[in-house]
């Protein structure tokens, strides 16, 4: 089973009706929704309508665009964002003075899911990937036993060992700890069809997730045309849902 993500659903108007259209075309099985974004308010009860599963997109890097922002909100993602700016090493080191600012975060932008949406997210991830950052993790602020995105996937020799093995690690907490599938890939490079050949292949005895951004027209425009239609080939489209169970709680 492939489970196709469209990130940044609410983020703007662009990329609500690009990632609708997918949708309706049966490209794509799940949306990741942002909130406090300049079309979060539109785009909740268009998912709704259409039945399309959303889970959270995690922000805590990108400036919140809607007003419904407070500013304890603001205030606190400024925080966070202009730590995890600083470098890439304060994706890795825990920061226990910003504790109190991560859990808020998500508190509040689970709870602003919940008002636009009627319910609880389907499943998390994170805008850059952050909901896996270290003060994520070891706060445990995302609840066990959740659906949540894995790290990139690649084999061995793609990514320098460091690399491989960090991946490894959040890997390996993401399993115990919550419920996930057993492949993470992104859609790019579109011309590499030899790739997404595989990727579709270990979809049919596995269970897979794709990312792709519907908003970026060569994206949207691929996974609409028949060459995508053609690649996918046997391999069924499924959802988050469908994961129940799978995770082993620490």
């Amino acid at each position: 089973m492939i489970i196709i993500t469209a990130d940044d659903y609410g983020k703007t108007r662009q990329a609500t009706d690009g990632i609708l259209r997918c949708f309706s075309a049966g490209r794509i099985t799940s949306a990741s929704a942002m909130v406090f974004m300049e079309d979060s308010q539109r785009a909740a009860p268009r998912a709704l309508a259409a039945g399309l599963e959303a889970g959270l997109h995690i922000n805590l890097t990108m400036p919140f665009s809607s007003d419904r922002a407070a500013p304890g909100v603001r205030h606190h993602h400024g925080r966070v964002a202009a730590y995890l700016a600083k470098n890439k090493l304060a994706q890795i080191v825990c920061n226990p003075l910003l504790a109190g600012s991560f859990d808020y975060l998500f508190q509040a932008q689970r709870d602003e899911f919940v008002f636009l949406y009627g319910r609880e997210p389907g499943f998390y991830n994170g805008h850059h990937h952050m909901h896996l950052c270290a003060n994520m993790l070891m706060g445990k602020i995302i609840p066990e036993g959740a659906r949540v995105r894995r790290t990139f996937t690649f084999d061995p020799g793609e990514r320098p060992f460091v690399n491989l093995f960090y991946r490894r690690l959040l890997d390996r907490i993401v399993d115990r700890r919550y419920v996930s599938t057993d492949f993470f890939f992104g859609l790019l490079p579109l011309q590499d069809h030899e790739r997404l050949r595989g990727i579709f292949r270990r979809a049919l005895s596995r269970q897979v997730e794709m990312e792709v951004h519907p908003e970026n027209a060569d994206e949207r425009e691929f996974l609409c045309g028949d060459p995508f239609l053609t690649l996918m080939g046997s391999a069924s489209l499924g959802g988050f849902r469908e994961l129940a169970g799978r995770g082993r709680r620490i």
